[in-house]
């Protein structure tokens, strides 16, 4: 996402990389936030983002540079994860604490919504409203700028 300049496909990209955490998610046996993670990031925020972005009609500025500055962090960034992600696969999910019986815990259902509707009810829906602040904002702003060239 960060070589990217187009937002629709950098927004596909984001796309790509969440439904990916969902299919990990999937792998490690946790299918309920597997569930979670496509319908509620993938299924309605990714698909309002790319809504907007349609609506905003956001054009490239002519004599812009073709990568990002953040390109290089980004690579480095990117190596790191892999590393970090092989050296926990070589080194298996029983020394991670994953199996249930052997340092983890098996998920549980029960726990996890009782937990989600009493704890983090409030995060969840803080998130949300300042979601729907920053779509408000970037179209006040695309107004304002259509406005002055118009």
């Amino acid at each position: 996402m960060l070589v990217l300049r187009e937002p629709m496909r950098v927004a596909l990209a984001l796309i790509t990389s969440m439904t990916s955490l969902g299919a990990v998610y999937g792998l490690m046996g946790v299918h309920f936030i597997a569930a979670f993670q496509v319908l509620i990031y993938v299924g309605a925020v990714m698909v309002f983002m790319v809504y907007v972005l349609m609506l905003l009609e956001v054009k490239e500025a002519p004599g812009s540079r073709r990568f990002s500055r953040y390109v290089l962090p980004g690579v480095i960034g990117g190596a790191l994860l892999v590393a970090a992600l092989g050296a926990g696969m070589l080194r298996g999910p029983a020394s991670a604490g994953l199996l249930p019986g052997e340092g983890g815990q098996a998920f549980n259902l029960v726990e996890f919504s009782s937990t989600f509707l009493t704890q983090y009810w409030f995060v969840f829906e803080l998130t949300t409203v300042f979601l729907v602040g920053a779509i408000v904002a970037a179209l006040a702003v695309v107004n304002v700028s259509r406005r002055r060239q118009g």
